[in-house]
């Protein structure tokens, strides 16, 4: 009975520690294998449905830049703004055109709708802010090379519509657009100058509409090109800018990316509101609500100029570091991008208008992305637009106004996944690889402790049948003689047997 009982126990451990090793070596690949197939964009799966239709609620919140002191801008003195808002806004997200190909890739549109949240807003939309008028005094710098006479009839229109350099609007005309004549006389004077018809408005046209047309990888045949561009309208680079690296289209359209992230590779993006491609560095690993993040932020060069990062020359022509020249993509208009508040700018541009405080807690950029499955759980862009000002010849409504670049808004697209969906992914891509992991390791300890086991009874039978095996004692020295060691030719010394030779 003791013998098979020894026999059990080591082929127990041996089938534990078999089991064990299988677990161990096994269940990463099991898990990458999981996650491989349900990331890719397929048709039909519960991948997709969250692709089609993001269930993480996103935020569009707005804070304008008031003018506090027009008149003295006008004067040739430096502007003074105050941070209203925010104005938020709930983002609705929806693919729709969707076309699979027999590339291993999938064309969409994807359309942004736009609904005011009271309770989140420090505000209404009935809120009137004095901010620069850009019918004026962007289209006074856009047309500054005409001749003489036709800069004296844009500023007689001006007067004649009542036009001046800074207006005074509600939060929901300067956004969603107003109508107005002067937009009609500046098309005439140059065509296609403002293409909105008799409308104007930061974001007009911006709520119900799409980015254009995206095709990227479904990941099918490659799983670590998922969800990368392939074109966007067609193209597999824009014609913006004056360089070839500054042209291209580089990786995700901004929701999704490759699973099995490593921190030595950028997250990058085409955006198609900045006209360009946008990288994103790793500053740490972290946890975001028990699941395992990498945490990516702006680098300090993203909107830097030429001189001080060379490869941003071909975003040029540049003024100060930390400002993006939009003209080439935004109808010529002079506006520029940049982080809120002027940050990792240039110090001259918080020198030329008072009001600023720049801070990365509060105005930088970040993306916290569950590095196993390339999926964004907790995000946050940030970006602020300006518009260069200056003084025009024959433009009277410029005054005196020294050249400036002046915050006009900043703007943060925030989004967090919700708790049923964050509990979904807990359970499935943290809790239970966590205790397969921990059943891994206690397999592996128990099947150890049974062949501990197995070899210590091993050993107390084999000394028990060792004390069990009778002795014979050797006459000539009294100790126990062991008849299979004695020699061979050694005479037998029992006389009884050998009387008689």
């Amino acid at each position: 009975p003791r013998r098979a009982a020894v026999a059990a126990c080591g082929g127990l451990a041996c089938v534990l520690l078999l089991v064990g090793l299988v677990l161990v070596i096994g269940l990463p690949a099991i898990v990458k294998e999981q996650v491989a197939k349900n990331v890719r964009i397929q048709p039909n799966t519960f991948f997709f449905n969250l692709w089609k239709e993001i269930p993480i609620p996103f935020y569009f919140s707005i804070y304008f830049f008031e003018v506090l002191n027009p008149d003295d801008v006008l004067a040739g003195m430096k502007p003074a703004v105050q941070q209203r808002g925010p104005y938020v806004y709930r983002e609705t997200r929806e693919k729709t055109n969707i076309m699979f190909h027999e590339n291993g890739t999938v064309s969409f549109l994807e359309y942004r709708r736009f609904y005011f949240q009271p309770g989140m807003s420090n505000g209404t939309e009935e809120d009137y802010v004095l901010i620069p008028n850009l019918l004026v005094l962007g289209a006074a710098v856009m047309l500054e090379d005409l001749r003489a006479p036709l800069l004296v009839a844009v500023s007689t229109a001006f007067s004649v519509f009542k036009q001046k350099a800074f207006l005074n609007r509600t939060v929901g005309e300067i956004l969603w657009g107003y109508e107005d004549p002067i937009v009609t006389f500046l098309n005439t004077i140059k065509p296609g100058l403002l293409p909105f018809g008799d409308k104007f408005g930061l974001l007009v046209g911006f709520n119900d509409s799409n980015l254009g047309l995206f095709t990227v990888n479904t990941g099918v045949d490659d799983i670590s090109k998922t969800h990368l561009v392939d074109t966007w309208n067609g193209l597999k680079k824009v014609s913006y800018w004056r360089s070839d690296q500054c042209n291209q289209i580089n990786g995700t359209y901004g929701e999704m990316w490759p699973p099995f992230r490593t921190p030595s590779v950028p997250l990058e993006f085409y955006s198609p509101d900045a006209c360009r491609s946008i990288s994103l560095h790793y500053r740490e690993s972290a946890v975001f609500k028990g699941i395992p993040i990498y945490r990516y932020v702006a680098p300090n060069t993203l909107f830097a100029n030429g001189t001080v990062y060379p490869p941003n020359e071909g975003f040029c022509p540049c003024r100060q570091s930390g400002i993006q020249n939009m003209s080439s993509c935004r109808l010529n208009v002079p506006m520029f991008l940049s982080q809120p508040h002027f940050l990792n700018a240039d110090p001259e541009l918080l020198e030329t208008v008072d009001g600023l405080h720049p801070s990365e807690e509060k105005h930088g950029a970040f993306l916290e992305m569950h590095p196993l499955t390339g999926i964004p759980l907790n995000v946050s862009i940030k970006l602020q637009l300006s518009l260069y000002i200056k003084r025009v010849p024959y433009i009277t409504q410029t005054g005196r106004i020294n050249p400036v670049v002046l915050p006009i808004l900043w703007f943060e697209e925030r989004g967090v996944v919700n708790e049923d969906l964050r509990s979904q992914f807990y359970t499935d891509l943290v809790l239970i690889p966590a205790v397969l992991g921990y059943v891994q390791y206690c397999v592996l300890g128990l099947g150890g402790l049974l062949l501990i086991t197995t070899a210590f009874l091993w050993l107390r039978r084999k000394r028990d049948i060792e004390a069990k095996t009778p002795q014979t004692v050797d006459p000539q020295n009294n100790a126990p003689w062991d008849p299979d060691t004695a020699p061979l030719l050694k005479k037998d010394l029992n006389p009884d047997i050998h009387k008689d030779d």
